[in-house]
């Protein structure tokens, strides 16, 4: 290694390269050799100083470096090619494996595993000799392609409907923030109460705590949950229904308990079915609904965008941070995410909530310019 390699970037390629990192989805071995160009670039910091911020080795160090001053940075990021044994799979037969793998699985199975894949791969290509798993692994990992693993997506059909709604909540986000009118986000969470059946072994030096896998399910409960991102403020409140009536309770308590003083409560929900003005007039009388609902704007998020409502992100903080283990009794309940609340109260934990409408033109400049073409 007695060559010394430069690296010296251009705005393009550290450009390249810090998007790169920004999206984190190449493999672990490719990022690696972004950061080391990234860290070796005009000699910002030597090749001992990389391997330790890194944790590699100096051949590798060397190897990304002259791979970019010999053949540039895309054959610096890619794996060099290993001598080894040659490939199980043919062509046709990959082709088959990858077919087989994105296609349904058996009747009777939820999703296809190696043990199953390989089996079919048998009957399909008419070979002598069962395939390993390993091998079968390293040619789906080769494709990219994860047939056990699901992802969902959060967002629905975005037509004009949803991109108004959309842009209103995000709107109302970025107002400057006045206690005259303040933005409320409001859900509700399910919680199971469950009791255990034998007594739990308390953890101690070297042994973690011990529970039984049995339980006994005692009841369902439903809990509200009002924030103020702005306020860094929540509330929760326990039921044992989520009707129309106790809607309209928590209405009543955000008006008059929670904001007496607001001129105008801003509150963001879902479109679930309680949740509608008429929910007060089911509870109250006409001239009591129409006095809470004078004070209260409604802004509905749009059908299957839950993400757009703040509140959601903190019912997880919720569920991880208090509600993640065996809770036996309403009263029990109720004390804890009594400490919770006032905890995070305390601190006025928030959300940076960073998305608007400018953001949201952007990233879904497609639909926006599918509705233009529409007219």
């Amino acid at each position: 290694m007695n060559t010394r390699y430069l690296v010296t970037l251009t705005s393009e390629e550290k450009s390249y390269l810090e998007s790169l990192l920004k999206k984190g989805k190449h493999s672990a071995r490719k990022l690696i050799r972004a950061q080391i160009l990234l860290l070796a670039n005009e000699q910002a910091f030597a090749d001992k100083e990389i391997c330790q911020r890194l944790k590699t080795s100096s051949s590798t160090v060397y190897r990304v470096k002259r791979g970019f001053v010999e053949e540039g940075v895309t054959f610096a990021l890619e794996e060099a090619k290993r001598s080894g044994q040659p490939r199980v799979l043919n062509a046709m037969e990959e082709a088959a494996l990858v077919s087989l793998a994105c296609s349904r699985p058996p009747e009777g199975q939820a999703r296809w595993t190696l043990t199953l894949l390989a089996d079919e791969l048998v009957v399909l290509t008419e070979s002598s000799k069962r395939v390993s798993l390993e091998t079968i692994r390293q040619r789906l990992k080769a494709n990219e392609l994860k047939p056990w693993q699901k992802k969902m997506w959060c967002l629905g059909k975005i037509d004009a409907n949803y991109i108004a709604q959309m842009e209103e909540v995000l709107t109302l986000y970025a107002q400057t923030p006045s206690p005259d009118e303040p933005i409320v986000n409001f859900d509700e969470a399910m919680k199971q109460l469950v009791s255990h059946t034998r007594t739990p072994s308390p953890q101690k030096p070297g042994q973690s705590e011990r529970i039984d896998y049995e339980y006994k399910r005692e009841a369902v409960a439903n809990i509200f949950m009002m924030y103020d991102q702005q306020r860094g403020w929540r509330k929760t409140k326990v039921t044992q229904t989520k009707k129309r009536e106790d809607f309209a309770e928590c209405m009543k308590e955000l008006v008059d308990v929670h904001y007496p003083g607001a001129k105008q409560i801003h509150v963001v929900l879902d479109n679930l079915i309680t949740h509608t003005p008429g929910s007060l007039y089911c509870r109250y009388s006409a001239q009591e609904a129409r006095r809470i609902l004078d004070k209260i704007t409604f802004h509905y998020t749009p059908k299957h965008a839950s993400w757009l409502n703040m509140v959601e992100i903190e019912i997880g903080v919720m569920n991880r941070q208090c509600l993640n283990r065996r809770i036996a009794t309403w009263e029990e309940l109720t004390q804890e995410l009594q400490a919770w609340e006032k905890r995070r109260n305390d601190e006025q934990a928030s959300i940076n909530w960073m998305f608007d409408v400018k953001q949201a033109r952007q990233k879904l400049n497609r639909a926006y310019d599918k509705l233009t073409c529409q007219n």
